[in-house]
């Protein structure tokens, strides 16, 4: 037998009859529809409101609350002289780096966030580069090296 759109099924005890409540004596589910006796759980319009625990301390009460998100943090490509440097080694013949450069080589991945070079490591071979931001330490290794950093204007 070839299956097909018009055959399939699920496998076998994957699927159940859903409970019909409140059908009445004969259903099996008379009498109390399944609801239990009495309380505000058998009234007809009950709703539990979310994250009620029957009395007990609901859970975003009992988990510890701590930390701060900035909504208004700067993220960045964040590339390192150290990464520069394997990079170069990697690339001889490039000695203009920019966001799209680095984009392109995979050296970063995200293209819509600025660049950003810090001083981790050191660098030998002269560059130009074009960055958004960069460290103090990490300017004046490239600029010791006989390279030149030009800094982008931020939006």
């Amino acid at each position: 037998m070839t299956i097909g759109l018009h055959n399939l099924q699920p496998a076998k005890g994957a699927t159940k009859e859903r409970k019909r409540i409140g059908r009445g004596q004969g259903s099996g589910r008379g009498g109390t529809a399944t609801k239990g006796h009495k309380g505000h759980a058998s009234r007809s319009g009950f709703s539990m409101r979310p994250g009620f625990e029957g009395g007990q301390m609901p859970i975003q009460r009992r988990l510890p609350k701590f930390g701060f998100k900035n909504p208004f943090r700067k993220e960045y490509n964040v590339v390192t002289l150290e990464r520069l440097t394997s990079f170069l080694e990697a690339h001889p013949g490039v000695t203009e780096i920019t966001l799209e450069t680095l984009l392109k080589h995979r050296v970063v991945r995200k293209k819509n966030l600025p660049l950003k070079v810090l001083s981790n490591g050191g660098i030998e071979k002269a560059i130009n580069i074009t960055v958004n931001k960069i460290s103090a330490s990490a300017k004046e290794a490239i600029e010791k090296a006989g390279g030149s950093v030009q800094i982008l204007e931020q939006k």
